[in-house]
């Protein structure tokens, strides 16, 4: 599916949002700049989260509360090794009111469900992205 602005990646989140139950594991794939943070800003709405939406690149995990599920996001960026993080991502995988949103997943890829969501952001060009869900 080839998404042509950003509105367009935060209306598609939006929907996904809207279909999700809990308990939810998605891992998103892409460069940095793709667009992922974006895709999960529009999750959120979908999720009815008020609250902005901005990338955990630096503490790691962010937490929001929807209308009716909780809404995990995980950056492991800048970890080579998650340490302590692994837990705290394993108990938000195991929560029946959470949805869990991993971002370079490489390094937890054993805690990840096989269930799990997987949704690849390729960087087109300046506006558009292609998104390949697994």
């Amino acid at each position: 599916m080839l998404i042509h602005s950003e509105t367009e990646m935060l209306e598609y989140g939006k929907q996904l949002g809207e279909s999700l139950a809990a308990p939810s594991v998605l891992e998103l794939l892409g460069d940095v700049g793709a667009g992922k943070t974006t895709l999960v800003r529009g999750i959120a709405k979908g999720l009815g989260i008020k609250e902005d939406v901005t990338s955990p690149s630096f503490t790691i995990s962010k937490e929001y509360q929807g209308k009716k599920y909780r809404l995990v996001h995980y950056d492991f960026y800048r970890l080579g090794d998650p340490g302590i993080m692994s837990e705290d991502l394993a108990e938000a995988i195991a929560d029946q009111n959470t949805i869990t949103i991993i971002e370079w997943g490489n390094t937890v890829q054993d805690i990840l469900p096989e269930s799990r969501k997987i949704i690849e952001i390729k960087y087109i060009d300046e506006n558009t992205r292609e998104l390949i869900e697994k």
